[in-house]
């Protein structure tokens, strides 16, 4: 019988910095946040593949939220930690922070959790290694995540074709800006 080996999120941290550059932005001048998105999903694969030791690939991503415009000529850090562990699978958050390089000023420009899933070689789904929570903040991480993941388990069946009720939820949509025609 195998003993299970545990991983701190510190071991398996990533930080990623890259100066943004004109080609990276969006017709409004901005950062293009499809690019930041791959960023992230690079900085999520990373992290997983250094906690598990095998190659991950995303599962899903949880709530983008884009806080604030990135700019051309700011250094953009991404730090990502594993925040909860299943058997096959990681939770791994993902905060991004912007910085004007001349100013010094900073600004947390986004967070968001990728759900990776550890593979072998041939494809198959394998065990990762438990995460070791060291503070009290870990520990807070861990269960939010859990909280999100019932969450979203929860929405997804209530919405579901299957035992979605329309009549249960028409005074949800008073007050809409929809014309109910069913």
């Amino acid at each position: 019988m195998s003993q299970i080996k545990f991983k701190t999120n510190l071991e398996s941290e990533v930080t990623i910095s890259e100066l943004m550059l004109p080609s990276h932005s969006n017709f409004g001048g901005k950062i293009h946040g499809g690019y930041i998105l791959s960023l992230m999903d690079s900085v999520a694969f990373a992290c997983a593949s250094k906690h598990s030791g095998n190659y991950c690939v995303t599962a899903s991503v949880n709530k983008v939220d884009f806080l604030l415009p990135i700019e051309v000529g700011e250094l953009v850090t991404m730090r990502a930690r594993v925040n909860y562990v299943g058997k096959t699978s990681m939770v791994v958050g993902i905060r991004v922070e912007s910085e004007n390089i001349r100013t010094g000023e900073t600004k947390h420009c986004n967070s968001s959790y990728f759900t990776m899933v550890a593979k072998t070689e041939e494809g198959e789904t394998v065990e990762v290694p438990g995460l070791e929570l060291n503070t009290k903040e870990d520990a807070r991480r861990y269960l939010r995540s859990i909280e999100r993941m019932t969450d979203a388990h929860q929405r997804t069946q209530r919405y579901s074709e299957e035992y979605f009720d329309l009549d249960a939820n028409r005074a949800l949509l008073q007050n809409k800006k929809v014309l109910l025609q069913v």
